[in-house]
Formats: C-alpha cells, sequence, structure tokens
C-alpha cells in the first residue's frame, strides 16, 4: 500500500491516546476511534490540548513555528512520507507525523546518512508532532512547534512492516538492567555512529538521550568529539533518542532555547547526577503531587488561536 492510500484513512480518525507515555515501547492502535465532538468547543476551560488534537490535518497556511518547544504550535506543516528508501514510519495511528518542512528535510538526511555511515537499511521515525502542533493527548510536554522528532534506537528491518508491526512492535531496550550503562548485546558502535551524524547536523541545537547512552558516547566517540555538547541526559529516552533543532531564520514567533555550553560533557561530575540512587530508584512522595491544570488555547500564543481555526490544507 501506497503512503498516500495509507494516509487517507489515518486522517479521517484520530487515535485515543491513554494517560501512558507515548514512548517508543507503547502500542498504536490498529483500530482507532474518532475522537467524540466536544460540546462546547469555545468553552474557554477546555484544554488546549482537547482542541489540537481533534485537528487532523495542517492548517491552509505559510509555514511558521509559533511559540516554544513546550506551548506553541505550528502552521503549514508538512508530512514525513510514511515509508521511504531508508526510513519508515512508525505509530502511524497517533496521526503525529507532521513537523516543519526543516524537519523533515533533517530526517530524510539522517536516514540516508544512517545507511551510509553506520550500514543500517534505515531509521524507524517515532512521534514528530501533531498536523497543527501545539499539545498532545499524551506522551509529550514538548513536540509542540514543529522541531522535535523522535527517532528509534532499533534500526529499520530490511523490508517492508506490516500495519500490524508498525503499531505494536516495541522498540529495543538500550540500557542495562541496573540503569548504570548501556546494554552491551544491543547498544553498539553503529548507534554511535547514528547519532553523531544527528549532533553533527548544524541546524540541530539538542539530542536528548538516556544517561547512561550518553555516558557509552562520552566513551565511545573518536575523533572529532564536538559534537557531544549537544547530547544531553534526560528521563525517559532507553528506546529512542529526540532530535531538537534551532529555531528556522527568519522566524520572529519561534521561542527556542538557550545555546548550551560547548563542553563535552563527558566530565564524571557532569553526569553524577544522574546515576544516584535517589535518581535511578526514586521513592514516591509521602503526599502525591496536585495534577497541574491543562494548559488553555488562552494559555498560548494568540497565533496558535488563528492556526487552529484556519482551514485544512489538502490531503
Amino acid at each position: 500500500m501506497t503512503p498516500r492510500l495509507l494516509l487517507i484513512p489515518l486522517l479521517a480518525i484520530v487515535f485515543v491516546a491513554s494517560a501512558a507515555s507515548a514512548r517508543a515501547q507503547d502500542k498504536g492502535s490498529l483500530n482507532p476511534k474518532p475522537l467524540p465532538p466536544l460540546a462546547n468547543p469555545h468553552d474557554p476551560k477546555i484544554a488546549a490540548k482537547e482542541l489540537f488534537a481533534r485537528k487532523v490535518l495542517p492548517a491552509a497556511m505559510p509555514t511558521r513555528s509559533i511559540g516554544s518547544y513546550a506551548k506553541g504550535c505550528l502552521a503549514g506543516a508538512e508530512q514525513m512520507p510514511l515509508n521511504g528508501e531508508t526510513w519508515q514510519v512508525m505509530r502511524l495511528s497517533r496521526n503525529r507525523y507532521w513537523g516543519h518542512p526543516n524537519m523533515i528535510a533533517l530526517l530524510k538526511r539522517l536516514a540516508a546518512k544512517a545507511r551510509k555511515d553506520a550500514g543500517w537499511p534505515g531509521i524507524l521515525v517515532g512521534d514528530i508532532g501533531q498536523p497543527r502542533g501545539g499539545p498532545a493527548l499524551s506522551g509529550h510536554a514538548s513536540h509542540q512547534i514543529g522541531l522535535d522528532a523522535d527517532i528509534w534506537l532499533t534500526p529499520m528491518p530490511d523490508r517492508r512492516l506490516s500495519r500490524e508491526e508498525r503499531e505494536e512492535t516495541s522498540a529495543v531496550m538500550m540500557v542495562r538492567d541496573d540503569r548504570l550503562d548501556i546494554d552491551p548485546k544491543v547498544f553498539t558502535p553503529s548507534h554511535v555512529l547514528v547519532i553523531r551524524d544527528a549532533a553533527q547536523e548544524p541546524a540541530v541545537q539538542r539530542i536528548f538521550v538516556n544517561a547512561a547512552i550518553k555516558k557509552a558516547l562520552c566513551r565511545e566517540a573518536t575523533g572529532d568529539r564536538s559534537w557531544l555538547s549537544k547530547i544531553r541526559p534526560w528521563w525517559g529516552h532507553d528506546y529512542h533518542f529526540h532530535i531538537r533543532m534551532r529555531c528556522p531564520v527568519g522566524s520572529p514567533e519561534c521561542e527556542g532555547q538557550r545555546s548550551q555550553s560547548e563542553d563535552e560533557g563527558c566530565k564524571p561530575d557532569d553526569l553524577a547526577y544522574w546515576f544516584k540512587d535517589s535518581v535511578l530508584h526514586p521513592k514516591p512522595p509521602p503526599k502525591p503531587p496536585k495534577p497541574r491544570p491543562p494548559m488553555t488555547l488562552a494559555q498560548m500564543p494568540a497565533a496558535c488561536k488563528t492556526v487552529l481555526n484556519a482551514p485544512d490544507a489538502r490531503p
């Protein structure tokens, strides 16, 4: 089935996601159900995620990344083709394969580099963003302006995956059971090359990985190691790595992050926090924290209302 033919039925539905994080090991759905209409979509108290999740096509507008990675939206999103010679998109039921055109172009370049440099057949692309960006019902605080993307640390098989495999296959865990280092049976020198290729893209500002993976990259990287400064330890990246691009040139509405230090971040003190027992095995708080109220449309950049209400782009 071609990407275009597969896309059409998926555009008519949005996966009703659970409260669980949409990580690479979380399954999708073979039979996603449409989200029910909102009784009063103009209620100012409605969570913005409920509004953006119901948009299954991009806004018919020029491309603009608006706001910040965790509070913003995307006009004129581009779809990552579901299949390419060197990539396949996973978890199609989430409808999160939309991004800024710069991100889509970067992923295609990275897929080709992964084959050339690391010998991978290609990459498996996880979540990029929703058709109009914005907050998602589950899984991410970021991925809102089309400049974030998750790449599985599982190489693409040398064949076309079925729809069932794309929804139900789990990514491979890269971290040892004790959480202190990578699992050498699955994390290979090829993984180092793929992450390096992504980090060496000038437009990439940060790449988030598990601290054990950062530790392994520090140990195993050779030659020019300057790209290591972009690799940042962060929770929840045992199965995939997260690419974050800088705001594109000429995007005044895009609120980027400050540039990080050019230091490799490989000194023992740089990683010590992540391997403390209290971080690896946190104790539950005596009293569960009170959930924060969800972000509303009024709390987002004003232009996001225009993006949300714009006509659909043609599929």
